[in-house]
């Protein structure tokens, strides 16, 4: 019985995990600070694409705070590649592989009655590219002669 709550418990560990995966598409940058990572619902003019970036939150029920995490996971992402903009390609949820289950059971000479309650989990996940944003030019700054 133990050995049955252990692997149970690993695959809940593992299947909780939150991940980020990326393809470069250019040339890093400097890193940069998560906070200065702008999302961008189109690709402003002379925006530089640096990466394709997967996110996914670990495993929960649903809630506003995965989204949350999702969204910091691709700022921390795209700031170590130097990237000040994402853009966002899309945002769902998916059923976990595993789910919390509670449940107790008793076993009498001839009978067995048992009780169940399964939670259903989802994880949120995200795509985005990131882009390195240049940052605008004064008109002034940009004639001449003067």
């Amino acid at each position: 019985m133990n050995r049955l709550i252990l692997a149970l418990s690993t695959l809940v560990l593992l299947g909780g995990c939150a991940s980020t995966d990326k393809l470069m598409l250019g040339e890093a940058r400097a890193p940069i600070d998560p906070s200065e990572v702008r999302v961008y619902r189109a690709p402003p003019p002379g925006a530089i694409e640096i990466a394709e970036i997967d996110a996914s939150s670990a495993i929960g029920f649903g809630t506003k705070g995965q989204d949350a995490a999702v969204m910091d996971r691709l700022r921390q992402e795209a700031a170590a590649l130097g990237a000040n903009g994402l853009l966002l390609l899309g945002r769902g949820s998916s059923r976990s592989p595993v789910g919390v289950s509670v449940g107790g059971g008793s076993y009498g000479r001839n009978s067995a009655v048992g009780i169940g309650l399964g939670i259903p989990t989802t994880q949120k996940q995200a795509t985005a590219v990131a882009l390195y944003v240049p940052p605008a030019t004064d008109a002034s700054e940009a004639r001449d002669g003067d």
